[in-house]
This record gives structure tokens, C-alpha cells and sequence, in this order.
């Protein structure tokens, strides 16, 4: 695993980030299978799909309020 991996996971969890898109941005960093449709969050696809281009650029969208 890179740094940059554990670096991005640390800042999305220190700045309050939905933990379904945290999820979901391993899982696409990790080129995981995505999840059933069913358990499938907008959240966890937000993570996911942003996780497949190593992006960090929407986690405004996903902190908690």
C-alpha cells in the first residue's frame, strides 16, 4: 500500500467525512468489486467512483454536518 492511500484515509476521517464514502473510496482506490445495489449508498458511490480516480476533490460534499 502507498503512503498516499493511508495519508488520504487519515485527512477524509480528521476533517468528519460520511464514513460510507470513505468506504467507498477504498474500495474504488483498491479496485475492489463495488457493492450489491441494494446496500449501495449516493454516498458510497460518490466514495467509490472518486476512489477509482484517487481524488480528493469532492470531500467537501461528504463532511457530516
Amino acid at each position: 500500500m502507498d503512503k498516499s492511500y493511508y495519508e488520504a484515509v487519515d485527512k477524509m476521517e480528521k476533517m468528519g467525512v460520511e464514513p460510507e464514502y470513505i468506504v467507498g473510496w477504498q474500495g474504488g482506490y483498491l479496485h475492489m468489486p463495488g457493492r450489491e445495489e441494494q446496500r449501495a449508498t449516493e454516498a458510497y458511490e460518490a466514495g467509490y467512483a472518486d476512489g477509482q480516480e484517487k481524488t480528493l476533490d469532492n470531500l467537501e460534499k461528504w463532511v457530516k454536518q
